[in-house]
């Protein structure tokens, strides 16, 4: 078994729990309130500011050219495409780009980030893939699930979103970091691989509360 197997089998009843999320059901039958997916956006907008500083980290530990390549250039895709592109998106919805700028981030948002990024710099290249990948594989796959519904990927305002983590140029970077995983994971003795799957089920646990922070508009119980 692959681990990417062991870890699909393993965590599914977790793995259910994120797409099973009010968010994620409301999205794809269009009924999600506009005030939720604009929050969302917005904390999405500055977990990605983090989230592309793994990609620079993956091209510090790589261990050949074409790895360290490939994550240049899901850097360069996420920092100048997948950005910009947030920013038009996120325009339709009334955030401009000086509010995204300047937007705080919110306590879970901060953690699970924060999560990653000592995880990644702490760690193998493999803890690091594993800290990432939940959410590569995750959107893949609920883009996937949510295109399925008739009209979704049409629909006027969250039809875009669906159409781009169900699009086959997602899917394949989510299937390179899987594969990335499974290679790094070979011959790995017991005791690292519980490692990988901590980590692994760590920022899997992190994406359900991201959602979950979307849905209600979570921030900090002081203010």
């Amino acid at each position: 078994m692959k681990f990417s197997e062991r870890l699909y089998h393993k965590l599914h009843p977790i793995w259910r729990r994120n797409h099973t999320h009010p968010f994620i059901i409301e999205l794809g039958n269009g009924t999600l309130p506009v005030e939720k997916f604009r929050f969302y956006m917005i904390q999405d907008y500055l977990y990605l500011i983090d989230y592309a500083k793994l990609f620079a980290l993956g091209a510090v530990k790589a261990n050949d050219l074409q790895t360290m390549g490939k994550f240049a250039a899901l850097l360069d895709s996420t920092m100048n495409v997948e950005m910009s592109l947030h920013r038009t998106y996120a325009a339709r919805f009334g955030i401009s780009e000086e509010e995204l700028e300047h937007a705080a981030p919110s306590p879970i948002t901060l953690a699970y980030t924060h999560y990653m990024l000592h995880a990644a710099q702490n760690g193998s290249l493999a803890e690091l893939v594993a800290a990432l990948l939940p959410c590569m594989w995750g959107y893949w796959e609920i883009g996937k699930e949510l295109s399925s519904i008739p009209g979704a990927s049409d629909h006027a305002l969250y039809g875009e979103w669906i159409r781009m983590y169900s699009s086959e140029e997602f899917g394949g970077l989510a299937q390179w970091c899987i594969g990335l995983l499974d290679q790094l994971a070979q011959g790995k003795p017991e005791g690292e691989l519980a490692r990988l799957e901590e980590i692994f089920l760590n920022t899997t646990r992190y994406e359900y509360m991201f959602w979950d922070m979307a849905y209600h508009r979570t921030m900090w119980p002081t203010d």
